[in-house]
């Protein structure tokens, strides 16, 4: 883990493991080769998944942070492992659509593939034993999960991240079907944290329809890693 020094396991994900380090108000994230999908009930071992998504991270987070939006990455410690601000999670993902499908066309009469005009923003309350059900503002506000104010600002930063990754993905012949984000205090700050990788966005090829995210290794459409790798290759000439 190079020169940052872990103090022991905070927390294991399905995908990822937080460390404390030495230092109390950053922690370490380690991406695991674990590929799940459907709450966990899905689950594989994948070489290379790990270093794949810690790399699409790392450069989301730093496009994002070009464009005043504040994240709580630091720096990369290791081709797997990336140093981050702590923060108290907020327990809620914010979800945005500017196309139907998964959910969306399983609970609603969407057409899959539907334009969504101007994008759809959903909150997920985080629970695994519940299946992340949707929740509303008035349930956050009744659980003291967020006051408005705060979900006003966590609406407003996810539609500003799809309008930055939008025009960014469509350069490369990319559709930003839509993506899920979290966030957490730190003080009385709110900073986007988790992640932002093939594991949390759907993607696809705007001529083909090709999935290049986890729907690849949700739904058994061919080999997840050259999905991912073809998807960095087009956004990141030089990866190679």
């Amino acid at each position: 883990m190079s020169d940052v020094q872990s103090t022991g396991l905070l927390y294991e994900g399905k995908a990822k493991s937080v460390y404390t380090t030495e230092h109390p108000d950053e922690l370490l994230v380690v991406y695991r080769d674990d590929m799940t999908a459907f709450n966990g009930e899905k689950h594989d071992i994948v070489a290379n998944k790990g270093q794949l998504n810690a790399r699409a991270c790392e450069f989301f987070m730093c496009l994002l942070e070009e464009t005043a939006i504040i994240t709580h990455f630091l720096r990369m410690v290791s081709d797997t492992s990336m140093l981050v601000r702590k923060l108290d999670m907020i327990p809620l993902e914010v979800v945005v659509r500017n196309v139907a499908a998964g959910s969306l066309i399983n609970r609603y009469p969407f057409t899959d593939g539907q334009s969504l005009d101007p994008p759809i923003v959903t909150f997920d309350y985080k629970s695994d034993e519940r299946g992340d059900p949707m929740i509303t503002p008035d349930i956050i506000f009744a659980l003291g999960i967020a006051t408005a104010e705060e979900l006003d600002q966590m609406k407003s930063a996810a539609l500003q991240v799809n309008l930055i990754l939008r025009d960014f993905f469509d350069l490369s012949g990319i559709i930003l079907v839509d993506f899920k984000l979290e966030f957490g205090r730190a003080g009385e700050i709110i900073y986007l944290g988790d992640e932002i990788s093939m594991d949390s966005m759907r993607l696809w090829d705007k001529e083909t329809h090709e999935s290049l995210d986890k729907d690849v290794y949700r739904f058994g459409k061919g080999d997840v890693i050259q999905a991912y790798k073809t998807l960095l290759d087009r956004i990141l000439p030089s990866e190679g």
